[in-house]
């Protein structure tokens, strides 16, 4: 079979070490993101607190495949794949994998927005979203950067926003479910919203970037937290769809995207089976069950699920079970992810992978997942 063309809607950078020490350290000091070496593996810091190691750096991407015993939770900064930070280096791996285009969001970043400070924090995301900015130049119809924003403040993420729409960036990430009291059917995210919507961003809800966890104590990838303490566990890994279900769920049932009809968001890294059944429950929420006076009518006798297929997108990886449900689901609204240069990434082995998973597709559907949605989402050029 010829190999497909494919564009992925999510892979990563890994930061270099000195991008916020080279950048904003002189103000900040010891609070801003940098590595510190503990006994022979490099981890990241931040205001404090240790956040993730280096293992999401690429040294590890394909082990899986071919050594999955040798998967470990540490690494070192020298050992860093370079096309995780150089643009020429990223677009020969692209090659070596058959990609044509990659939207690209942060590693260490996304781990980053349960900082408390926030004039730290919007310093954080101004020197990402420049050096994002600088890294995508070389080659920008191919490589498409997501901005990180500090959602403290909606008016800061507004104004960082409409910068880094201006910087050439293609989208914004924004945490996958804020704290409780602040949900995204909060009218103070009205002007996100609008401005996402005028300004042509997708928004994304990244996998790990639950503001929840703001002093928990976590220290990276999936955490659970029982009896005050945060550990990692599989069931917390089995279930993390569960908060982008909560938030899509209160963007749509409070008029979201009814009040803002062009502002497209997705769900990213959290793959797709949960999503059928996840449009059909809202559809018999909405249809069978007595209407309160304070939940959301929609115009016109359209549907929950309306929406989602509207202005929603699910970012996946390896999920088969999902595929087959893609007419539940919504084929325009699939977009595949090899999720470079992490562990868990595709990468070499995605044109086989492909092959596994879309097996049973049509040649127009399998031609809309790996490629023409996610070019249709952020602005690829399609030949």
């Amino acid at each position: 079979m010829v190999n497909y063309k494919v564009i992925s809607s999510d892979d990563h950078v890994y930061e270099p070490a000195d991008l916020w020490t080279g950048r904003i350290g002189a103000k900040f000091g010891d609070q801003c993101p940098r590595v510190i070496r503990e006994e022979g593996a490099d981890w990241w810091y931040c205001d404090g607190e240790k956040i993730l190691s280096c293992e999401g750096g690429g040294e590890q991407l394909g082990l899986r495949f071919t050594a999955p015993e040798k998967l470990s939770r540490g690494g070192v900064s020298e050992d860093v794949r370079p096309g995780a930070y150089l643009p020429e280096d990223r677009i020969k791996d692209m090659d070596i994998d058959g990609l044509e285009g990659t939207v690209i969001y942060p590693t260490i970043g996304v781990a980053l927005g349960r900082v408390e400070d926030a004039t730290l924090m919007s310093a954080i995301c101004g020197a990402y979203n420049d050096w994002m900015a600088e890294f995508c130049k070389p080659f920008p119809h191919i490589l498409k950067g997501i901005a990180m924003l500090n959602m403290s403040s909606v008016p800061v993420a507004v104004k960082e926003m409409e910068r880094c729409a201006n910087l050439g960036l293609a989208g914004a990430l924004i945490p996958v479910y804020p704290p409780e009291e602040r949900g995204y059917d909060s009218p103070e995210y009205e002007p996100l919203w609008a401005a996402a919507q005028d300004l042509g961003m997708p928004l994304s809800l990244h996998i790990n970037t639950r503001l929840l966890l703001i002093n928990s104590g976590y220290q990276g990838g999936h955490a659970h937290e029982l009896s005050g303490e945060i550990r990692e566990t599989a069931s917390f890994r089995s279930n993390v769809d569960h908060w982008v279900r909560m938030s899509f769920a209160n963007m749509i049932f409070s008029g979201v995207f009814e009040r803002y009809p062009k502002l497209t968001v997705g769900s990213i890294e959290m793959d797709l089976s949960w999503a059928a059944h996840f449009l059909e429950k809202m559809d018999f929420i909405y249809t069978q069950r007595a209407i309160p006076e304070h939940w959301y009518s929609f115009m016109e006798g359209a549907l929950p699920s309306d929406y989602f297929h509207r202005n929603g997108f699910i970012s996946f990886q390896e999920d088969a079970a999902g595929v087959r449900l893609r007419d539940l689901i919504g084929v325009d609204n699939l977009l595949w992810g090899s999720d470079y240069p992490h562990p868990e990434s595709t990468f070499p082995e995605t044109q086989q992978i492909l092959k596994n998973i879309l097996a049973g597709c049509s040649e127009e559907d399998t031609t809309k997942i790996v490629r023409d949605n996610t070019a249709r989402v952020y602005g690829f050029n399609s030949p």
